[in-house]
């Protein structure tokens, strides 16, 4: 689905994507005989029941655990709360989305231990830091670790991590939020615990996933019976098919999102005397974090949103603060971080689209676009 160009140029994929017109139309369908409670035991109930279901095997089928063992959620930020709520002691880093950093200090301040990996200007965790924090911990604690960080795009090493966690005894949580149906998910099947958004792979916001191996997390509330009791609430069925739609599409979605790196790269290109890349491979294809020399991100991110081009200079769950990018604060330093600007491209995202949105940027920072960069 094309985003319309009267709403501007939009690379902020990495918030948010377009739904699909398929998922769209697999709503629309749905709402005409799944709008019924789930757990309702009458005829329209358990027809909403069946879409809730159909997409609960889905979603054990592709991240290689039982359907029994899906716990749907309102989103990533839920799934990696209710994964991680009930670690006796937790390894992670400052690189982790908010939902993950914050979980791991509130256990800090609640007398838990918790173990920070150090950070490298790369992005990447290193398996040997991972394995040196893990040392001593109990049987019951987990590491937790990105699939592919949310604003760098940079992909961490989640076989390797995983053969170093379990080495140790401990238990793996993988937020794959941003890398699934984006590169190869394989990995994830060696995590222990794995959480997902539909939103992220052209599907309805407010609803995701928490798949697990090995004994259930506790519940965040309590309240109802819902998806075993470990997340009562109704769940929306129609939502539920419309993640189900945009599953099927994911199925296919590292190829398609691959061509997006030639273009990510040339983008960059046009900015090698003004930005400095804040990530390198390997990452994610669509993803770029440029930190613009002496210019505030935020001031930047207003300035091309004023001309047409939406994009970001962090984490959508982190937008309205005033601290610059925590991620690249703890690559990079604080003025790297305090002039970063992330630009994530879509499956839709054209190479006109990039050099139109490349010319503007450079109107925002009052100064010339290269000749060759007009052409490319």
């Amino acid at each position: 689905m094309a985003v319309q160009r009267s709403q501007g140029i939009y690379l902020d994929w990495n918030a948010t994507t377009p739904p699909h017109p398929a998922v769209l139309e697999a709503m629309r369908e749905a709402g005409a005989w799944a709008w019924a409670n789930p757990a309702s035991v009458h005829t329209r109930g358990r027809q909403a029941r069946a879409a809730v279901e159909e997409l609960r095997e889905a979603l054990g089928e592709a991240l290689g655990v039982s359907s029994r063992d899906v716990v749907l959620t309102s989103g990533g930020t839920e799934a990696n709360n209710l994964g991680l709520r009930r670690a006796s002691a937790l390894v992670t880093s400052r690189l982790e989305h908010p939902s993950v950093v914050r979980v791991a200090e509130s256990l800090e301040a609640a007398g838990r231990e918790v173990r920070w990996l150090p950070v490298s200007p790369s992005g990447r965790l290193e398996p040997d830091a991972v394995r040196e924090a893990c040392q001593g911990l109990p049987k019951a604690a987990w590491v937790a670790i990105q699939a592919a960080n949310h604003e760098t795009g940079v992909i961490q090493p989640i076989a390797e991590l995983a053969e170093v966690v379990h080495d140790a005894g401990l238990r793996l949580h993988v937020d794959a939020v941003q890398a699934f149906g984006k590169v190869d998910s394989g990995a994830l099947r060696l995590a222990d615990a794995i959480a997902v958004a539909s939103h992220k792979i052209r599907g309805p916001k407010g609803i995701g996933a928490l798949a697990f191996r090995g004994p259930a997390p506790p519940p965040l509330l309590v309240g109802g019976s819902q998806e075993r009791g470990l997340r009562p609430g109704t769940v929306d069925a129609v939502a539920a098919a419309g993640f189900h739609a945009a599953l099927r599409l994911a199925r296919t979605g590292p190829s398609r999102w691959a061509r997006l790196g030639a273009l990510r790269d040339e983008f960059e290109r046009a900015f090698v005397t003004h930005a400095t890349p804040n990530a390198s491979e390997p990452r994610l294809p669509h993803v770029s974090s440029l930190s613009f020399t002496g210019v505030n991100g935020d001031e930047l991110v207003a300035a091309l949103d004023l001309l047409g081009v939406q994009v970001s200079s962090g984490s959508a769950c982190a937008a309205g603060t005033a601290e610059p990018s925590p991620v690249i604060l703890a690559m990079l330093g604080r003025e790297r971080a305090r002039s970063a600007v992330r630009v994530s491209l879509g499956e839709d995202t054209s190479a006109e689209e990039l050099r139109e949105a490349k010319g503007l940027f450079f109107r925002a920072l009052g100064a010339a676009e290269p000749e060759g960069s007009r052409s490319a």
